[in-house]
């Protein structure tokens, strides 16, 4: 990591701005420092402890999920990452979800928790349309558990799903209309598959990113202590400002110094 010398004066000048920028957060009071856990030796153990920390959102029924981006900015070996990951999708344990919050955006998912959402929605989705449908359990059990990657084709996905049962092209609009599949804009014949319900939070996902690069764009010297910047509070998201910083950090948004006073988080220039 990069060092940087601080002036005294224009550090005190900084820590009192910092401390009138912005709401402290109500998860600042968490056990852990965002400092002290930023970096992880092995991929396993910082998706186990970025599933434990996933914020609680209100009104949202959402499993944890981890950007690849946080992975990124926790294990320091990217070709480590990339290698693991595939590894842990190829062995059923997690999922790798594209995201249209963003060309390079993937969401990773543990299974149990991506069944568990699955379910969730399913169950919504026979609510409303007050009958149970037998394609939901064909694309759980005959599709899911066969095709670990991100994206499946129009005639696999039919394939896979006749080992069920009959298919009719309403079965593929009722997965669509569940979230648990998307079509490719590109490719009308490719679908990625896709968490369910989770709308609203990558909405608050993307708000979150800018307003954050927007509160440090905004200082001086467009850097925040860490301790200080962990306990905001982000109006725009309901995703907690540690998640912002683990994806903004990955991305290359951000950066990391080590000073005297502790790590700076600053914006990278363009």
């Amino acid at each position: 990591m990069e060092t940087s010398s601080n002036n005294p004066s224009t550090s005190r000048k900084r820590s009192r701005s910092e401390d009138n920028s912005a709401p402290e957060s109500h998860e600042s009071n968490q056990s852990y420092s965002l400092e002290d856990n930023l970096i992880f030796s092995d991929t396993m153990i910082a998706l186990q402890m970025m599933r434990a920390q996933f914020p609680r959102i209100d009104k949202v029924s959402v499993e944890p999920f981890i950007l690849q981006s946080q992975l990124y900015s926790s294990v320091k070996d990217r070709t480590q990452v990339d290698r693991e990951l595939e590894s842990l999708r190829r062995e059923k344990v997690l999922r790798v979800f594209k995201l249209n919050t963003g060309q390079d955006d993937h969401a990773l998912m543990f299974m149990e928790d991506y069944l568990k959402q699955m379910k969730r929605a399913v169950k919504s989705m026979e609510t409303k349309k007050q009958g149970a449908f037998a394609v939901f359990e064909w694309f759980e059990v005959h599709v899911i558990h066969s095709k670990p990657e991100p994206c499946i084709g129009h005639q696999e996905l039919f394939s896979l799903l006749s080992l069920g049962g009959k298919v009719k092209d309403e079965d593929i609009s009722l997965l669509i209309n569940a979230g648990l599949l998307t079509r490719q804009l590109i490719e009308s014949e490719m679908y990625w598959f896709a968490i369910p319900n989770i709308g609203s939070v990558l909405k608050g996902l993307t708000q979150g990113r800018k307003e954050l690069l927007s509160l440090l764009n905004r200082k001086k010297y467009k850097e925040m202590m860490l301790a200080i910047l962990e306990k905001k509070r982000l109006r725009l998201s309901p995703l907690d400002i540690r998640f912002h910083l683990r994806d903004l950090l990955g991305s290359g948004h951000l950066k990391t110094i080590q000073t005297p006073s502790g790590l700076v988080i600053r914006v990278v220039k363009n």
